[in-house]
């Protein structure tokens, strides 16, 4: 199984980005999807979730009205769109998946994922 972040960068507070992450390796409808961020020094901290078939997401607080997650099952990719972008959304960006028979597709703990990317860094200048 592979899990592969593109589309991190540099922008300025207020910019947008357009995370990606390709999987391979795996049956992609058949696993939901989540994004989590992890800034130096902190933990590792839930972003968004995607159920396995696209219909339902859910989002950290944080991120909520900024932020969105979609898949595109055709391609085995999922997207996080990043709008209104804030110094503090600075973090190295993950993509998990989480198998579909486990159940409770929105999961929002680092440990309920079973795959993991490599990680894409995203920097917001204030």
């Amino acid at each position: 199984v592979q899990l592969v972040e593109s589309g991190g960068g540099l922008v300025q507070a207020g910019g947008s980005l357009r995370l990606s992450c390709a999987a391979s390796g795996l049956t992609f409808s058949s696993y939901s999807m989540g994004w989590f961020r992890q800034a130096p020094g902190k933990e590792r901290d839930f972003v968004a979730a995607i159920s396995w078939t696209g219909s339902t997401t859910f989002y950290a607080d944080s991120v909520k009205g900024r932020f969105t997650i979609s898949r595109d099952n055709a391609k085995n990719t999922v997207y996080l769109q990043m709008n209104s972008l804030k110094p503090e959304d600075t973090a190295v960006y993950y993509c998990a998946a989480r198998p579909r028979y486990l159940g409770f597709d929105l999961a929002s703990g680092w440990d309920d994922y079973r795959y993991w990317g490599q990680g894409t860094q995203v920097t917001v200048s204030s």
